[in-house]
This record gives structure tokens, C-alpha cells and sequence, in this order.
């Protein structure tokens, strides 16, 4: 690193990506500063300069014992004391005589990464915590390819909750095939596309095809309300409805719901025209699209419309996927 990003790091203080240690003594608080970089965006750890509120980012400087010693902390701990183990990258830079250590620990590949006692570590903000929420450990499997949300089993749904003229519509479109000429088994045919096993359904069988997702899968909706003005009200609302039934269902309806409470505008058409809708439909249906299918499936709350005045709100449970960032959107 170049010594002036190093002392605007320093002068800007500790956040999620990067942290200060006077020094490093004990191999397990090593391994865990390095487990919740690992687990959650990178970072980088600097050794030899203040982490005390009254100087912080105040540089210390090590000797050359010190930094010796660190190295040998920072093997035991990236291969000893962390699973699976991890390669830090470590550089020694001199800054007005005095010398510091950045250990840099890239973003897991393979997380959760975990202490030798078993617990998993995350940042939370400048500093750190152990994950323990159900919802949080799934998703550290899920950015590491081990665990995916639409093959989870669906509570209890089977082939018998399936709404079979609409399944046997989908495959005569999409295979031109009849589904009652096949010849294996109905059960045998949804593990085959990946909609369930044994008989049961996973989570995207249930949301696509079955009769009543919502009975066992209550979470998976939308919660939708027009209101009069530019904020949300608790005397008064224009619209507001709980939309359920299959995933195709849902995304008619949500559509429809904006469009019936947004404006019709003239235009460049002439008086006696319908007019067209305020926010062009394709626009509609592309953001309730996203909104549904991109959704995080490993949290239990439903996506959220709310159409005011100015203005459209649609928000789905969740954060940006793993690898992706506002900086690669933008």
C-alpha cells in the first residue's frame, strides 16, 4: 500500500474493512479478527498503531522481534485455529521511522470460517460478533455454494398440495409434451426438474405450483397499501391487501394493484383516449419481477408495495447478493 492511502486510513479511523491493534499477543483473538474478515467483506488488519479512542491511528511501530513473533502468530492461527484455513497476505511498511504490520485477509470463499471452539464470527461494523441467528448461518453457507434457499424443503408441502391443471399447462408449453403420457411416476418427474425429492416439495415447486403456497409458506407474499399522501398513515389508506397464491398470481396481482392506483395520463393522445398509465407497465412488471425472484428466501418476511402520491416503494427482504455491490450496479 502506498504510505498516503495508509495515513488516510489511519486518520479516518476503524470501520467494517479495516482495523487497528497496538499489537498481537494471543494466537485465538488473532484467529478471530481474521475469521470475521473472512466470513463477511475482507479487510485489514493494521499492527503497531493505537486502537485507544484518545489516539487512535496514532502509529506505535514494532520491532523486529515484534514482527517475527506476529508472522509466527498469524501461521498458527490462519492454519491451526481457523477452519477452513485461510491465507492472509502480510506487508511491513515504514512510516517516519517507525514500522507497521497489514495483514490483509481477502473476502471467504469458503465460509463460514470458525474458531477452533466451533463459533462463527462476522463483522458488525468496526467491530466484531459471533453469528448465531439461523437466518445469518444460512446465508454464510449460501455464499459459499454449500446451501441453496430454492431447494429447501417446503414445510411439509407434497405432490398432492401441486395444482395440477396449471402444472400439466406449464409442461405441455414448455416441453410440448402431454404430462399424462410420461411414463414415469409424477413423484419421480418433480425431482427430475428439480421441485422437490421423495415425493415433497422444495421451495420453488411449492411457490411456482402448488395450490396454496401460503397456507404453510405464510412469509412468501406481498403486503401491499396505496396511500393518500407522500408518507405512510395509521388513520387512513386508499388500498391495502394481502397478495397470495402462486408466484405467477402474486406477480399479476402486484401489478395490477399499482396500476389500479397510479394515474392515467393524457399524454401526446387525444381527449377521448383511455390514457396510459403514469409508470409504463413494462417498468411495473420488470421492478415486481426482481422484486419477487430476487428476493433473500432465508428470511421469513414478505416483499412490500407501497404506492403514495409521488411516489412507488417496492422493497424485498433482504441485501445486495453476495458478490454483488451499489459500486458494480452503478
Amino acid at each position: 500500500m502506498e504510505t498516503v492511502e495508509i495515513l488516510q486510513i489511519l486518520a479516518q479511523g476503524e470501520d467494517s474493512r479495516n482495523q487497528f491493534k497496538k499489537d498481537v499477543n494471543n494466537v485465538d483473538s488473532l484467529a478471530i479478527e481474521l475469521i470475521a474478515f473472512s466470513n463477511t467483506l475482507g479487510g485489514k488488519l493494521f499492527v503497531g498503531v493505537d486502537e485507544n479512542a484518545e489516539k487512535k491511528g496514532e502509529i506505535i511501530g514494532l520491532s523486529s522481534l515484534d514482527l517475527h513473533r506476529i508472522n509466527q502468530l498469524i501461521s498458527n492461527a490462519a492454519s491451526q485455529n481457523i477452519k477452513p484455513a485461510i491465507n492472509p497476505l502480510t506487508e511491513v511498511v515504514t512510516i517516519d521511522g517507525k514500522r507497521i504490520l497489514i495483514i490483509d485477509v481477502p473476502k471467504g470463499i469458503n465460509k463460514p470460517y470458525q474458531d477452533k471452539n466451533g463459533a462463527i464470527w462476522v463483522k458488525n461494523g468496526a467491530d466484531k460478533r459471533k453469528a448465531t441467528s439461523r437466518e445469518e448461518l444460512q446465508r454464510l453457507f449460501q455464499s459459499s455454494g454449500m446451501l441453496h434457499a430454492d431447494i429447501i424443503p417446503a414445510n411439509g408441502m407434497t405432490v398432492s398440495d401441486l395444482d395440477m391443471p396449471y402444472f400439466r399447462a406449464f409442461f405441455q408449453k414448455r416441453y410440448d409434451k402431454s404430462l399424462d403420457k410420461q411414463q414415469i411416476p409424477l413423484e419421480q418427474l418433480i425431482s427430475n426438474l428439480n421441485l422437490g425429492e421423495n415425493g415433497s416439495l422444495n421451495l420453488t415447486g411449492a411457490l411456482l405450483f402448488s395450490q396454496t403456497p401460503s397456507s404453510r409458506l405464510p412469509s412468501y407474499i406481498v403486503k401491499a397499501a396505496a396511500f393518500p399522501g407522500k408518507s405512510i398513515t395509521t388513520e387512513s389508506y386508499i388500498d391495502s391487501r394481502d397478495i397470495t397464491g402462486k408466484l405467477s398470481d402474486i406477480f399479476q396481482q402486484t401489478v395490477g394493484f399499482i396500476l389500479s392506483n397510479t394515474k392515467q395520463v393524457q399524454g401526446e393522445q387525444g381527449i377521448n383516449s383511455p390514457g396510459q398509465p403514469e409508470i409504463p407497465k413494462i417498468v411495473l412488471e420488470e421492478l415486481v419481477t426482481n422484486a419477487l425472484v430476487h428476493r433473500d428466501y432465508f428470511i421469513q418476511a414478505p416483499v412490500r408495495v407501497f404506492v403514495f402520491s409521488d411516489r412507488i416503494e417496492i422493497i424485498s427482504p433482504g441485501h445486495l447478493p453476495n458478490n454483488l455491490t451499489v459500486a458494480n450496479i452503478k
